[in-house]
């Protein structure tokens, strides 16, 4: 099971061009597409995320039941990269347009696409677990700069199922996946996932790509590519 952001793909492509393309357009997408009901939910979702933030210093802009409204708060929330279901669902159905224009190709690593490859060839099932909504991995992976890697894939998740640092999130995927923890591997370039996976049961790898630095030390087995993942089970 892969994470995304800095383990399958540059997590520049993530801040630099897919989080700049859903701010500039979310109003413009909300005027032509506000009245859907899919829409329409992720609104709701986002107005009971909006009730449910706790007063403090980081107070988010009033909630007035508009468009303008809207705008602000999910601004509000990307400028303080937060991990909500409502915003990361709003913007997968932003950047599902942009990639259907031809606007977006999702980036992977250049191991990426051999690997999965790898895997399928032995007899591997491959699943994402990121932040991003599962319709944002799913259209990375079908239109990567590797072509489509969707056919490689069985599973996305995403923080419907739960929080990436909660040990049931993974529990929970891997009954999902009908297999025991013990039979899965998580990759991911943050030690918190990972430590959540490994209460659960999971059995992990901390995913550094260059020029990211190793510690002295980790808790997890570290790789700088998918060639060292299953290395030894490949010979």
């Amino acid at each position: 099971m892969l994470d995304v952001e800095g383990t399958t793909t540059p997590v520049e492509f993530v801040h630099q061009l897919l989080f700049p393309y859903a701010r500039a357009r979310v109003r413009e997408f909300l005027d032509r597409h506000g009245a859907e009901p899919d829409v329409r939910a992720d609104i709701a979702m986002l107005h009971a995320e909006h009730a449910a933030e706790p007063p403090g210093p980081q107070t988010p802009p009033r909630w007035r039941d508009d468009t303008q409204s809207v705008v602000a708060y999910v601004h509000w929330l990307m400028d303080r990269d937060c991990k909500s279901t409502g915003l990361k669902s709003l913007q997968g159905k932003i950047w599902e347009a942009g990639y259907r224009t031809g606007d977006l190709r999702g980036q992977v690593y250049a191991d990426v696409a051999p690997a999965l490859a790898r895997w399928r060839g032995q007899g591997r099932d491959i699943a994402i677990f990121s932040s991003g909504s599962v319709q944002a991995q799913q259209c990375l992976f079908a239109n990567s700069t590797a072509g489509d890697l969707s056919p490689f894939i069985r599973a996305y998740f995403d923080t419907t199922t739960g929080p990436k640092t909660a040990a049931q999130s993974y529990q929970r995927i891997a009954a999902a996946l009908e297999r025991p923890p013990t039979q899965v591997l998580f990759l991911s370039d943050v030690a918190a996932e990972l430590d959540a996976a490994r209460q659960a049961g999971l059995h992990t790898n901390l995913c550094l790509r260059p020029p990211a630095p190793v510690p002295p030390s980790s808790a997890h087995p570290v790789i700088r590519t998918f060639d060292e993942v299953l290395a030894e089970d490949a010979r």
